[in-house]
């Protein structure tokens, strides 16, 4: 009532343990093109009861956003999301089908929700919906993407042809320079694709043929990691070299992965010390869109690197009850309590397990909504606007809603009441229950208004006076 342009998705608690971990759920729903969505699409932030905290609706049924999630920038945390249009035949289909499209870039909100930056990719490449990553030098590594026209008859694909280069950039926040470019074409043999470029042929003749799908930092601040879907590899990448330190997976491999830590089109690739990969191992759907016979469920998945022997050996997996098998997207989150936080890409579901597996916590989306990647952040939020408000009366009494979208420290509600516009009294007290609190009143006003309270009794927001 009193934020009626705010149409969420309202989702489904199936599992809720006591033992799962404080902090929100980021989230950003969507529904391919030819899916109806439920709700809107945008960035969305939730309590564990699925109520929505804060939520910014997608302003054009054409646009999209991924990767929302909650960062440190200059000791501070903010909020960063891509946003953009992605390709969708045959309305469009100069790139392949599902890749960004030119005008696409990244935003990074402080915690009042004011928009502090926008981020572009530069070279001539697009900003990719992927990765967004801030560092602690406060530089931004992005993924980006373009087009390379080539003849890819040599691979089994179409003479007059394009390939689908990725490209990782750093970004100085503060001169917006160009610190660091590296391109997987200049860099990865096309031959270590397990994306047959005969698939050009359904996307405008561009072979997807890396698909790289995300920058992780390590304990080296020269040396990153980088996921590629298309060549089943993860990479490490020593930046002022551009030379690949080492290959995780895929038909070049420098480890021998031993039995039970095998993976395949993954995404998500993590370093965590010591020498641990954390993934989403996806196992799934090679280039069908069907699940093949034999396909192992898709499970956040840790590896144990020996560096010394060059072997990668199985530490920890996740598998969701059911089992799904995840054609495309998904996370796997490390939190600071031990626990793991999935999300399972294009399926309607997000998780958390306690270290040891069992299942803590799982939710479900509606419909055929889902969410590119998920997370788990304690985030503090103290909107620059203020707090909403709407009235109904009927046979004298009264019922006013207040809400304020964002605000996480907000604990109580003093509504007001007067018969004039300077003849205000408090008329009632009560605690904030959900996104928004109902307040009866015999009380006909007929003007109102509210203040939110934080834990302490401070009034930390005002409305406007409604009638």
């Amino acid at each position: 009532m009193s934020e009626p342009q705010l149409h969420p998705m309202k989702v489904a608690i199936n599992t809720y343990d006591a033992r799962t971990s404080s902090g929100l759920i980021f989230l950003a729903p969507y529904a391919f093109s030819d899916d109806a969505t439920y709700g809107q699409p945008g960035s969305l932030i939730l309590d564990n009861t699925g109520n929505p905290v804060w939520f910014l609706p997608l302003n054009s049924p054409n646009l999209m956003n991924t990767d929302f999630r909650m960062q440190q920038l200059g000791g501070k945390p903010v909020l960063s999301f891509w946003q953009g249009t992605l390709a969708t035949p045959p309305t469009y289909t100069n790139v392949p089908a599902g890749s960004s499209e030119p005008g696409s870039c990244y935003y990074i909100v402080d915690n009042t929700y004011r928009v502090i930056k926008t981020v572009a990719a530069q070279n001539g490449f697009t900003a990719d919906i992927h990765e967004f990553l801030l560092t602690p030098s406060n530089t931004a590594l992005l993924l980006s993407t373009r087009t390379v026209s080539m003849d890819l008859t040599p691979y089994g694909g179409p003479q007059h042809g394009y390939v689908q280069d990725f490209a990782i950039q750093e970004i100085d926040l503060k001169t917006n320079n160009l610190l660091f470019f590296w391109d997987a074409l200049n860099h990865i043999p096309l031959a270590e694709s397990y994306e047959p470029a005969s698939s050009a042929s359904f996307s405008n003749n561009t072979w997807d043929a890396y698909h790289l799908n995300s920058i992780g930092l390590t304990d080296d601040a020269k040396d990153i990691v980088v996921s590629g879907r298309n060549t089943s590899t993860i990479y490490k990448i020593n930046k002022p070299s551009g030379m690949i330190v080492w290959r995780l997976g895929g038909k070049q491999s420098d480890f021998t992965i031993e039995s039970g830590a095998e993976f395949s089109w993954q995404h998500d690739a993590r370093f965590l010390p010591p020498n641990v990969i954390s993934m989403f191992d996806d196992n799934c759907c090679e280039t069908s869109g069907s699940v093949p016979a034999g396909t192992p469920p898709s499970h956040g998945l840790f590896l144990q690197l020996n560096l010394a022997a060059k072997t990668a050996s199985l530490l920890r997996e996740y598998y969701h009850d059911p089992n799904l098998n995840i054609s495309s997207q998904g996370n796997t989150q490390s939190l600071a309590n031990g626990n793991v936080f999935i999300g399972w890409g294009q399926s309607a579901y997000y998780s958390e397990y306690a270290a040891g597996g069992s299942t803590l916590y799982d939710a479900q989306m509606p419909g055929s909504n889902y969410t590119y990647r998920a997370y788990r952040e304690k985030w503090v939020g103290t909107p620059y606007y203020p707090p909403s408000i709407a009235v109904e009366s009927n046979n004298g009494v009264a019922t006013v809603y207040a809400s304020w979208n964002g605000s996480t420290e907000t604990t109580t509600w003093q509504l007001f009441s007067g018969s004039g516009l300077k003849q205000f009294s408090l008329t009632k007290t009560v605690a904030k229950s959900g996104f928004e609190t109902a307040i009866s009143v015999t009380n006909s006003g007929p003007y109102f208004q509210v203040k939110a309270l934080d834990a302490s009794g401070k009034v930390i927001g005002i409305s406007k006076i409604t009638r």
